[in-house]
């Protein structure tokens, strides 16, 4: 099951991108204001489980599209 993390940009140094779906940083889902990003995985990241990153939140699936379709995370439709 793949778990969805929201973590600060700030930490996305500490981030070992091999154990995550993400390919770097640049790739990662950024919210409106570029201060944070989702990060996803199936095997927790040893980067988690050592606590080097402590995520701002940690959702399902369904949670994490939800997030995603706030107006934090989708800007909105320029017309």
């Amino acid at each position: 099951m793949t778990t969805y993390i929201v973590i600060n940009l700030s930490d996305t140094d500490n981030v070992l991108f091999s154990q995550v779906n993400q390919t770097s940083a640049q790739t990662a889902r950024r919210n409106v204001a570029n201060t944070q990003c989702v990060l996803s995985y199936i095997l927790e990241p040893s980067f988690i489980s050592d606590s080097t990153i402590t995520p701002v939140s940690t959702l399902n699936h369904e949670e994490a599209l939800a997030l995603l379709a706030t107006p934090e995370w989708t800007p909105p439709d320029e017309e």
